[in-house]
C-alpha cells in the first residue's frame, strides 16, 4: 500500500496558539510600530458639514482649525494642572514636570503614534521628578496628558488602534504597580477604568462615523447606477419607438426599387439589376433592424397597434390632461410644415412628459404649451405656474427630464429645464431641421403618393 508523505512547513507545524499570538503580535507592529515617527498632520474640519455650515463665510474660513484648537486648549490645561501642582516655582524641574506633558498633547498634532509612546515611556519619570506626592505611576498633568493623547490618537486612527493603546497602557500600568510600585495607594487602576471609558467613546463615534461615510458612499453609488439605468431604459425607449419610423423609411425604398423598373418601357438590364440590388439591400436592412430592437425590447414589451403620435395630435393630449384637472393653453407660431417623423414623435413625447410633470409635482398649476415653426427646425416651451391647492405634489420616478434630453440630444437640439421666478418650471428646447431635411421630407412624401 502506497504511502503519503506529508510535509510540514514551520507555519503548519506550529500550535494555534503560536500562531494567535504571532497575529497578535503582528497587529500591534502594525498599529503601534509602523511608521509610528510618520509625519501626519491634524486635517482641517470640513466646514461644508455640520453645524459649521451655517457659519458666515468669514467666520467659516477659521471654524476648520477647531480641531486644532481643541488639542491647543488641552495642551493649555495639562499646563496648567502641572503649575498648580509646582505651586507656582518656575526652576528647570518644575519646567519640565509642566511642559513635557503638555508638549506631548501637542504632539498629536503632527505624530499621533509617536505622542503616545511618549506619553507613556515619559510619565515615570515626570512622576518621580514631582515626587511620589503628585502621582503614581501618573502624576496629575501625565495623567491629564495621557487621557487627552488616548482620545487624539483614538480619534486619528482605527479603533483597532485604540484597542492596543489600552492594552500596552493597562500593561504598563501593571508593571509599574508590580515592580515600581511606592506601597501605597496608585493612580494604576483609575487609569485604567478612565482610559477604556474615553478610548470606548471615541471608538463608538469612529464606527458611527465610518458607516455614515460607508452609507454615503453607497447611497452616491447607488444613484450613479441608477441615473445609469435609467439612460438606458430611456434610450431603449427612444429605439422602440424610432423603429416603427425607420421601418417605414426602408419599406418604402424597397417598394419604389422593385417598382421602379416598370415605368420605364424597356429598361436596360444594369438598371434592373441595380434596382434589384438596392431592394435587396433595403429587405436586409430592414430586417437586421427587426433583429437589433429583439436585442433591446423587454420581454412584456408589446408593439402599438395605434400609429406612433405626432405634433397634430397634440389637441388630443390637450384634452386628455385637461379632464385631468390640468388647465393647458396651446399657442402655435410659424408656418406649420409636416417635419420629420422622428422630430415629430419626439416633440410630441417632449409636451407629454413636460405636462405630466406638471400633473405630478405641481398639481392645481396652469400650463402653457408653445410650438414655433421656425426657419431652422422647431421650438418648444413647456411652463407652469407654483401648484396650488390642497393636493400634494406626487413624486415620479424622475426618468422625465432624463427622457427629453436624450431625445433633444438624440436629433442635435439643445434643451433646458429649471424653476422659474415665481416658483413654477420651465421646459424649452430646440430641435434644428435643415431646409434640406425639410425638402428632403417632400420629396419622400411625393415618392410615397405616387407609389401607392
Amino acid at each position: 500500500m502506497d504511502r503519503v508523505t506529508q510535509t510540514q512547513t514551520p507555519e503548519t507545524s506550529r500550535s494555534p496558539e503560536i500562531r494567535l499570538v504571532q497575529v497578535a503580535l503582528g497587529g500591534l507592529r502594525q498599529e503601534l510600530f509602523h511608521d509610528a515617527f510618520a509625519y501626519r498632520p491634524l486635517p482641517r474640519k470640513d466646514v461644508n458639514s455640520g453645524v459649521t455650515r451655517f457659519l458666515p463665510q468669514r467666520i467659516r474660513e477659521y471654524a476648520g482649525l477647531l480641531p486644532h484648537a481643541t488639542v491647543a486648549f488641552a495642551a493649555l490645561i495639562v499646563f496648567l494642572i502641572g503649575g498648580e501642582r509646582t505651586h507656582g516655582s518656575f526652576g528647570p524641574v518644575a519646567l519640565v514636570f509642566t511642559a513635557v506633558p503638555a508638549a506631548i498633547v501637542l504632539l498629536t498634532l503632527v505624530r499621533p503614534v509617536l505622542a503616545f509612546w511618549a506619553s507613556v515611556c515619559s510619565a515615570p519619570f515626570v512622576a518621580y521628578i514631582g515626587g511620589f506626592g503628585s502621582g503614581w505611576p501618573f502624576s496629575a498633568a501625565s495623567f491629564a496628558a495621557h487621557l487627552a493623547v488616548l482620545a487624539v490618537v483614538a480619534a486619528r486612527t482605527r479603533p483597532r488602534t485604540a484597542a492596543w493603546m489600552w492594552i500596552v497602557t493597562a500593561g504598563y500600568c501593571a508593571f509599574a504597580e508590580l515592580f515600581l510600585g511606592r506601597g501605597g495607594g496608585t493612580d494604576a487602576f483609575p487609569m485604567v477604568f478612565v482610559s477604556a471609558l474615553v478610548l470606548l467613546t471615541v471608538s463608538i463615534f469612529q464606527v458611527r462615523r465610518q458607516a455614515d461615510r460607508e452609507v454615503t458612499a453607497q447611497l452616491t453609488v447607488t444613484e450613479q447606477e441608477r441615473s445609469r439605468r435609467t439612460l438606458l431604459e430611456e434610450r431603449t425607449t427612444i429605439a422602440r419607438e424610432l423603429h416603427d419610423v425607420v421601418a417605414h423609411h426602408m419599406s418604402v425604398v424597397a417598394i419604389q426599387a422593385e417598382a421602379a423598373p416598370y415605368r420605364v418601357e424597356n429598361p436596360p438590364p444594369e438598371l434592373e439589376q441595380a434596382f434589384l440590388t438596392i431592394r435587396e439591400n433595403a429587405v436586409a436592412a430592414l430586417t437586421e433592424l427587426r433583429r437589433i430592437l429583439g436585442v433591446v425590447r423587454a420581454e412584456d414589451y408589446e408593439a402599438p397597434d395605434a400609429p406612433q403620435p405626432t405634433l397634430a395630435d397634440l389637441d388630443s393630449l390637450v384634452r386628455n390632461v385637461a379632464e385631468a384637472g390640468l388647465v393647458v393653453e396651446k399657442t402655435v407660431t410659424g408656418a406649420v410644415r409636416e417635419l420629420p417623423q422622428g422630430v415629430e414623435l419626439s416633440a410630441y413625447r417632449i409636451v407629454q412628459e413636460a405636462l405630466s410633470n406638471v400633473l405630478r409635482h405641481a398639481p392645481g398649476a396652469t400650463a402653457k404649451v408653445e410650438v414655433s415653426y421656425v426657419l431652422g427646425g422647431l421650438g418648444l416651451r413647456i411652463a407652469n405656474g407654483p401648484a396650488r391647492g390642497l393636493v400634494k405634489p406626487s413624486p415620479g420616478a424622475g426618468h422625465g427630464i432624463t427622457g427629453m434630453r436624450e431625445r433633444v440630444t438624440m436629433l442635435g437640439g439643445e434643451m433646458t429645464a429649471e424653476p422659474t421666478e415665481d416658483g413654477g418650471y420651465e421646459v424649452a428646447a430646440f430641435v434644428p431641421v435643415s431646409r434640406d431635411r425639410d425638402e428632403e421630407r417632400g420629396r419622400d412624401r411625393d415618392r410615397e403618393e405616387s407609389a401607392q
